[in-house]
């Protein structure tokens, strides 16, 4: 079962890097929509937010596996997955593999895989599939704080169709819900009880929304603490 496992995330990520490769090879889909390469107080990566809507391009199926690929691989989410597989090697909590060095690897790979599945079903396949933008469009400083707050959080039900229009996210919810029964798969018998599944589905939505709140109100924060901070020491 386990080979069957890594057959097939070895196969979802091959399509995506070929996918990327294909799209990094062509300049001209280079030059029509480029992901944000920003980081959130300098290290969180705020690739899939796009701060300016005005005159933003579809991505390409390409590009989707490779905005997948890069929030995957990003530095900042594999010591992410490192510390998580820390704090639940603690008690031996969940995945419940016990004790000791071997399986604070298993850990770590099982916090990393949980991370990876639900990117590249959400942002990848299924964005792909369904057509749907798996970006998330700032509303910006031109609307009230709380309508802010509001739409932040209604991005997680909501997506960007590729042509503009609004739709039930589905790549999303859905990425999220096939990323975690894709965890059984790995998780020990004793982590696959159905309070374990309502609890992640519950910290993937809390980490959407904060993500999403992040995302929406970071570039206020910069610009005035940071910036201002920049000219004064100039």
């Amino acid at each position: 079962m386990r080979i069957r496992v890594q057959v097939a995330a070895l196969l979802l990520l091959s399509a995506g890097v070929c996918l990327a490769q294909m799209d990094a090879d062509d300049p001209v889909i280079l030059n029509e929509s480029r992901l944000n390469e920003s980081r959130i107080f300098g290290v969180i990566p705020d690739f899939q937010t796009v701060t300016d809507s005005g005159h933003v391009r579809p991505l390409t199926a390409g590009q989707k596996w490779n905005l997948a690929l890069k929030e995957t691989i990003d530095p900042f989410n594999v010591v992410n997955a490192a510390m998580g597989a820390a704090f639940s090697q603690r008690g031996n909590q969940t995945p419940k593999y016990g004790e000791g060095g071997v399986n604070y690897a298993r850990r770590f790979g099982a916090a990393f895989a949980d991370f990876g599945t639900q990117n590249f079903f959400s942002a990848g396949l299924l964005a792909t599939v369904l057509h749907q933008d798996p970006r998330y469009y700032r509303k910006g400083p031109g609307t009230s704080v709380p309508r802010r707050i509001l739409y932040s959080v209604s991005r997680l039900v909501i997506a960007r169709q590729d042509s503009g229009a609004a739709a039930f996210n589905a790549s999303g919810i859905g990425g999220m819900m096939m990323g975690i029964a894709a965890s059984n798969l790995y998780y020990p018998a004793a982590s696959q009880r159905g309070c374990v599944m309502t609890g992640r589905i519950s910290t993937s939505l809390t980490g959407g929304i904060m993500g999403n709140l992040m995302s929406e109100f970071w570039p206020d924060l910069q610009k005035k603490f940071f910036h201002k901070h920049s000219k004064t020491s100039d």
